[in-house]
């Protein structure tokens, strides 16, 4: 049997630009592992835990902003892929999933480690692909070629996502003591993505409707730091007074950010001055809570959202029209500078508001063709205008600092217990200049939302928040940190989240630029704070399900340097040790009571309330 056509499945990966592979040890898929491991063009690192590879895989490709392949074995191997492989789905990160498999005749035999692959990842991948189990034939080699370029484009193209390809095999599958493997040549079918634009027509009448709708509102979802959607959103939101408002992974720097403060509180007065009745959207999920359920609530005349490809999801009950186009470009088309076609030179954007680029700088030194390169937020503070004060922007800019005075006076309390809220605090305001934040499910990320980043620091915010499992938050981290090994790459998470997805460091590559930031409070400490598990007499055995592990166990077994904190002071003490470019991976243990935290945490929603009645 001609094993040909899976020899020339990196090289096809590597034509198409897919040049990192995470592969998982297996007998059924020794063709494939061979074959990516001695390809040149393609950077291959093993895994032994198919959960974890995954969202290594994932993270690579997060990071790098393009495919990445995983390869596993037959069986339950794939299986494990399943979290990852949904997460990517929801996100729109591309993967190419290589499942080897027994040929089909062998499928439901009682053959070891079989089971019914085809379309495994069901309607959480893109497509589902199938290899001839026999390409010896000059058209059966071609035909494999064709599937594995056709899963390929699906992947990358818009909205991209995961693709499983299925593999059958059989024996013999090792090659023969020196005998060489050669690439190629091989079929190429690439694929051309054009971007849909806006007519001047469409941008002139959304630009009329704009202008004339009393209160419009701009809110980022889930979003990648992008340089031309930040200019252009600022641009936009001067030229029409219109808010921008995203939670800490719209990775807007400018944006109005603390709406989890000022919308925790039932102020119904200040939540109708904040009613938009035109809403525009992007991106896709959010963080908050209560902005969610404000905008689910507030009765919205229009909710336009704008997305090039892909299903929509009407997230507000509101949604009237879809626009499909790429948000920046959108942005850009209604402010476009000097256009008569649809704005008029006299309505144009003011000069005088046009971004100093000169201030911006590459968050570290890489490869541009690899990562897009996110800028220092201190660009975008450069053209302040004024707006009226009764205008509706100004309403939700004056929220939105009075909520920042308040945090800030708020985490300045003396004679505080330790609890975990004050310490995310001090850790989120210690983060290195352009870090790239990952951060877990659970309290972690409603921590971060809550608090805000650091200014002026270009902070690149990522979170699983497709599916928003704890399964595979420290597996991410790790392939960030395998993608750009130049750059402080940081996660908080939790213990529940950490103690679940340890595998993510079993592995044999050195992330140097790593640092996890983990709260410990032995238990699922989030059920103590959010209404209906608190109040169980089930609460600490059925929700909680306290655990009494550490972690320096997982630094000295993974070679992590290790800082265990549990006072401020030795916090404070730690951080900027633990932060130091210098000395190679770190953890941060912080060990606080749940039931303090939860307290506390309780004495912060009191007193926002208070503050916002």
């Amino acid at each position: 049997m001609s094993l040909q056509a899976i020899h020339n499945i990196p090289e096809i990966c590597a034509q198409l630009g897919i040049t990192d592979a995470v592969l998982s040890p297996g007998s059924r898929c020794a063709p494939l592992t061979i074959a990516f491991a001695r390809h040149p063009g393609v950077q291959v690192r093993t895994v032994p835990d198919e959960r974890a590879a995954a969202f290594i895989g994932l993270g690579l490709a997060q990071a790098q902003r393009r495919a990445v392949a995983l390869v596993c074995t037959s069986g339950t191997a794939g299986l494990n892929y399943a979290p990852a492989v949904a997460e990517a789905y929801f996100q729109q990160i591309p993967l190419v999933v290589f499942t080897a498999d027994r040929p089909p005749e062998w499928i439901d035999q009682l053959d070891g480690q079989t089971i019914r692959q085809t379309d495994l990842y069901g309607a959480h991948a893109k497509g589902s692909f199938t290899l001839p189990v026999d390409t010896s034939h000059p058209d059966a080699e071609w035909h494999a070629a064709r599937i594995v370029n056709e899963a390929i484009n699906l992947a990358q193209r818009a909205p991209a996502g995961p693709v499983q390809v299925n593999v059958p095999l059989r024996e013999p599958f090792y090659p023969k003591a020196g005998e060489e493997l050669t690439f190629g040549p091989v079929k190429v079918i690439r694929e051309e993505i054009s971007a849909p634009v806006l007519l001047p027509s469409q941008a002139a009448a959304l630009r009329d409707t704009i202008r004339n709708a009393a209160r419009v509102l701009v809110v980022a979802g889930q979003h990648p730091w992008e340089l031309a959607l930040q200019q252009a959103l600022h641009h936009f939101s001067i030229a029409f007074d219109v808010p921008v408002v995203g939670d800490t992974i719209a990775n807007l720097p400018s944006a109005i950010g603390q709406q989890d403060v000022f919308l925790a509180a039932q102020n119904q007065t200040l939540k109708e001055s904040l009613r938009p009745t035109l809403l525009l959207t992007f991106g896709q999920s959010l963080i908050s809570k209560a902005l969610k359920l404000y905008l689910r609530n507030a009765p919205i005349a229009q909710h336009w959202h704008i997305q090039a490809a892909g299903e929509v999801a009407d997230a507000y009950r509101a949604l009237t029209q879809v626009i499909r186009v790429e948000p920046a470009d959108f942005f850009a088309a209604l402010t476009a500078i000097g256009s008569t076609d649809s704005i008029g030179v006299s309505e144009a954007v003011d000069s005088s508001s046009i971004l100093d680029t000169t201030a911006m700088r590459p968050p570290f030194p890489a490869d541009a063709t690899r990562v897009a390169s996110p800028t220092s937020p201190a660009a975008f503070a450069t053209a302040e205008t004024e707006v009226p004060s009764a205008s509706y922007t100004a309403a939700w800019q004056r929220a939105n600092a009075q909520a920042t005075d308040f945090l800030d006076t708020f985490f300045q309390q003396p004679n505080q217990p330790f609890n975990e809220f004050m310490a995310i605090h001090k850790a989120l305001h210690s983060l290195p200049e352009y870090s790239a934040l990952h951060l877990a499910n659970s309290m972690a990320v409603r921590y971060a939302n809550i608090i805000g980043l650091p200014q002026g620091r270009a902070v690149e915010v990522f979170a699983n928040r497709g599916t928003s499992g704890i399964d595979g938050c420290t597996s991410t981290a790790v392939g960030a940190a395998l993608a750009q090994p130049e750059r402080p790459i940081v996660l908080l998470t939790g213990d529940v989240a950490f103690f679940y997805d340890r595998n993510a460091f079993w592995h044999n590559y050195p992330t140097p630029n790593l640092r996890v930031v983990l709260l410990n409070n032995h238990a699922g400490g989030i059920f103590r704070l959010i209404d209906g598990p608190r109040q169980q007499p089930e609460l600490e055995e059925f929700f909680e399900t306290r655990q009494p592990l550490r972690a320096e166990n997982t630094a000295r077994d993974f070679g992590l340097r290790y800082f265990a904190v549990s006072s401020f002071a030795e916090l404070e003490s730690a951080l900027p040790v633990f932060f130091a470019a210098e000395g190679g991976a770190a953890l941060l243990e912080i060990t606080t009571d749940s039931q303090t935290n939860a307290a506390f945490f309780e004495h912060y929603r009191n007193t926002v309330k208070a503050a916002f009645a």
